[in-house]
């Protein structure tokens, strides 16, 4: 089965073609990270226009990267949610309308299952059951995974998701969006010790997280440096350090619980800030230690894509699902929602 995979949950536009038997055929993405820079975050508006204006052109690309023509595609799939509705509205629109025209089903996919169904692009996949830690921008979740479409949420952030949290760090030093790769690089050049964040919620049993308080904590250490006229590049680089310890510290301690009280000892992590190199090196020496194994998709699989779009649908496809032509999308979707394969 060949599927063509529509991504436009928030500022990214990603396609792809999929074919169940030969692979990832092709994929293009256009970020605009460079249109929303300026406003410090994005803007709803603006990312669904921007939506329109890419997605036409990132199909024809794909379908010549791939040499297709669209009468070997089989099915469409598109991000249905959770996300901004604006921008699912444009992926959502496009595929039933070129659904339509090419008498071809299309499919609105889980964009946070497409996250946790990532790895398995990869030339050495996880098999199932596993526990799974979905990191990004608007989730954090460790969620069991027994099967496509077999979810057990286990614990979620009760505020700020991670992701979210280095975003608004990065923001208070006034450092560029998107926060996180800005909070790695200077992370690399910091002095170990000098700040100790706590780890929020470790202290207590449970598989919650919280990151609103640490992200408080980092904005008074930073206005104390400010204060104290200690607001240079050093300052930056210390505190950005030690709240990445804390960060990736209290995603290792919560991954481990959550391991054990599964029984499992086969850990994947997805999301943009899996892609982040502390946390995958905390969590490899942690699954190390425990004799178990950790996934992740490549670094270009970590944020949105069509790719993880296009897979997921192709599973759900292959086992039968189907849905009307009707345009649905949904800002908010959990995970548990979702129907189980056969």
């Amino acid at each position: 089965m060949l599927v063509l995979g529509l991504e436009t949950s928030c500022d990214e536009t990603g396609v792809a073609l999929y074919d169940s038997e030969r692979g990832l055929l092709a994929d293009a993405l256009f970020s605009q990270i460079d249109l929303h820079r300026v406003y410090g975050g994005v803007v709803p508006e603006l990312a669904s226009r921007d939506h329109v204006k890419r997605m036409l052109p990132l199909i024809r690309q794909v379908l010549a990267e791939a040499d297709c023509v669209p009468t070997e595609i089989d099915a469409i799939a598109y991000t249905a949610g959770p996300g901004l509705v604006g921008a699912l509205l444009v992926g959502a629109s496009c595929a039933q309308a070129l659904a339509f025209a090419w008498g071809i089903p299309a499919l609105g996919v889980h964009h946070m299952e497409g996250h946790l169904l990532a790895p398995m692009l990869e030339p050495k996949p996880p098999e199932f059951p596993f526990v799974a830690l979905l990191v990004s921008g608007g989730h954090t979740q460790l969620v069991q995974v027994d099967g496509i479409g077999q979810y057990s949420l286990l614990g979620e952030t009760l505020d700020d998701a991670a992701g979210e949290a280095f975003d608004k760090t990065a923001k208070m030093m006034g450092l560029n969006y998107p926060g996180g790769p800005e909070i790695a690089k200077l992370a690399e050049k910091g002095v170990a010790g000098r700040f100790t964040f706590p780890r929020p919620m470790c202290d207590r049993p449970g598989l919650d997280f919280s990151f609103s308080g640490l992200k408080t904590f980092a904005l008074n250490t930073w206005q104390q440096c400010v204060g104290a006229g200690d607001d240079g590049e050093q300052a930056r680089c210390d505190i950005a350090l030690a709240f990445q310890q804390a960060v990736v510290e209290t995603l290792t301690i919560k991954c481990k619980r959550a391991l054990k009280q599964a029984g499992m000892q086969r850990l994947v992590i997805a999301g943009g800030v899996s892609a982040n190199r502390a946390l995958r090196l905390s969590l490899e020496k942690m699954l190390g230690d425990m004799k178990g194994e950790v996934f992740y998709a490549r670094p270009e699989f970590c944020t949105d894509n069509g790719a993880m779009i296009a897979f997921a649908g192709c599973q759900r496809l292959q086992a039968g699902q189907q849905e009307s032509l009707a345009i649905s999308v949904q800002a908010r979707w959990p995970m548990e929602q979702l129907s189980a394969l056969g």
